[in-house]
């Protein structure tokens, strides 16, 4: 006999209806047919920066049609990889556009996930640019960023050897000045940027991948409106995956803290976070909670960070932050950081966001998603990842001897070794996680 949980049936269609509305972008029929604005059409493969930016005569790079566009319009991007224009490695947006990324050769349809729309600068244009891969730099009401795999690791350099475990395919990030032989410095920018300048307004954050940033996914300031940050995948950043913060004036004096906006962060995949410096003493979250916003963080899959999965240390108002539905596994230190007052950080696990003084924290739990398409190389690593230090001081060395007679300070030398640290995750592997798990984390997008 067959037993119906109907209580369970009602739950699973909530979740996935919610899902669905959080996916909802439109059809490639319904974004190519806009109510208000024009399409410009981009195609790697078969555009050209002469032509007028139809589906018959694509231009050929993303930024010349953001620089083409008038606000309001759609830019539709067709598979392939992007660099910028003799590729400068960024794209910088001073209007409210809707960009759209997945869709076929011939735009007839749109897949983010069978048809990529990369955006993957080379080691080489650091040298002509040391920008955020995508910043907006003017207006941002109305914005859409949907469907784009935002990849840094081709611009980074990483270590030929030192940090590189079995199964990974780059040694660990190297911060400048450091670099690889023969290679620009590591470009430590994020890769998407909404600088505290931007006007007020509401932006779509939606269905996109980012992929080995070396300062931070998203960093955002807004002044107001709304930042919905939805059904993204975020893998081997450094920093935060996701840090947003209000930037409006305080009224009533400096201590009087203004509510400037609201973020929702929803149905994400945030894996593999990096510390700032390859020690691990510091950063390392998957969405940092800043200061002067309500936010709303749900239904996302946060695990494997090297400090935290959430914190909030940064003493924005409880009742402005919701923490529902969420899954968090194997962050290292904690799955959220809590400062209840000053110079007080807490560790905080799942069983105790019940003792959390915040507006919302119901629904989440503990455990490890055994769907989740992860790469295991790359698992692996980060599961065994240390770091270690030796000094090597001899106050009876002959050199020590001297500056002792003259009085100045004795020296040793400090060796550091790490056996992994922010090395590139692989492209493809990243896109498989989308679906991986129902109901939670990033979806297939519809």
């Amino acid at each position: 006999m067959r037993i119906f949980n109907r209580n369970l049936f009602v739950l699973t269609v909530f979740l996935l209806a919610g899902a669905a509305a959080v996916l909802a972008a439109g059809g490639a029929e319904d974004i190519l047919n806009p109510e208000q604005g024009k399409v410009l059409y981009v195609s790697a493969e078969t555009g050209n920066n002469g032509n007028p930016g139809t589906k018959d005569q694509p231009l050929k790079n993303i930024d010349k049609a953001v620089k083409s566009a008038q606000a309001g319009d759609t830019i539709a991007v067709a598979e392939g990889t992007y660099q910028g224009t003799f590729n400068v490695g960024y794209i910088e947006i001073e209007k409210p556009l809707k960009l759209y990324g997945g869709f076929a050769k011939d735009f007839s349809r749109r897949d983010p996930i069978k048809h990529p729309t990369v955006f993957r600068p080379e080691n080489a244009g650091a040298a002509k640019a040391r920008k955020a891969m995508i910043k907006f730099t003017g207006p941002i009401d109305g914005m859409i960023v949907d469907g784009f795999v935002f990849d840094m690791g081709a611009r980074n350099s990483y270590s030929p050897a030192e940090g590189k475990p079995k199964g990974v395919e780059t040694g660990m990030l190297l911060l400048p000045p450091v670099k690889a032989p023969g290679e620009n410095a590591t470009v430590t920018e994020p890769i998407l940027s909404i600088p505290s300048s931007a006007p007020a307004g509401s932006v779509v954050i939606r269905n996109n991948v980012f992929l080995n940033g070396a300062n931070f996914g998203i960093q955002a300031g807004i002044r107001g409106g709304t930042l919905q940050i939805l059904n993204n995948v975020f893998v081997a950043n450094r920093m935060a995956a996701v840090e947003v913060y209000g930037t409006c004036p305080n009224k009533g004096g400096p201590k009087a803290l203004s509510l400037c906006g609201r973020v929702e962060i929803a149905y994400n995949t945030i894996l593999f976070t990096w510390s700032r410096l390859k020690d691990f003493l510091d950063m390392g979250y998957g969405v940092r909670v800043m200061t002067k916003l309500e936010y709303d963080i749900h239904h996302n899959i946060i695990g494997g960070n090297i400090m935290a999965g959430v914190d909030h240390t940064r003493f924005n108002k409880n009742e402005w932050v919701k923490v529902d539905n969420n899954v968090f596994f194997v962050n290292k230190r904690a799955d959220l950081l809590y400062s209840p007052a000053s110079n007080t950080t807490v560790d905080v696990s799942v069983s105790e966001f019940g003792d959390l003084d915040i507006s919302s924290a119901k629904g989440n739990r503990q455990e490890i998603p055994k769907g989740l398409s992860v790469d295991k190389g790359y698992l692996e690593g980060y599961l065994g990842a240390r770091y270690s230090e030796q000094a090597d001081f001899d106050r009876n060395s002959p050199a020590n001897q001297w500056r002792s007679i003259l009085g100045l300070n004795l020296q040793g030398t400090l060796t550091s070794r790490v056996s992994m640290f922010a090395n590139r995750y692989p492209t493809a592997k990243a896109l498989a996680l989308f679906g991986s798990i129902a109901g939670a984390g990033a979806q297939k997008p519809q």
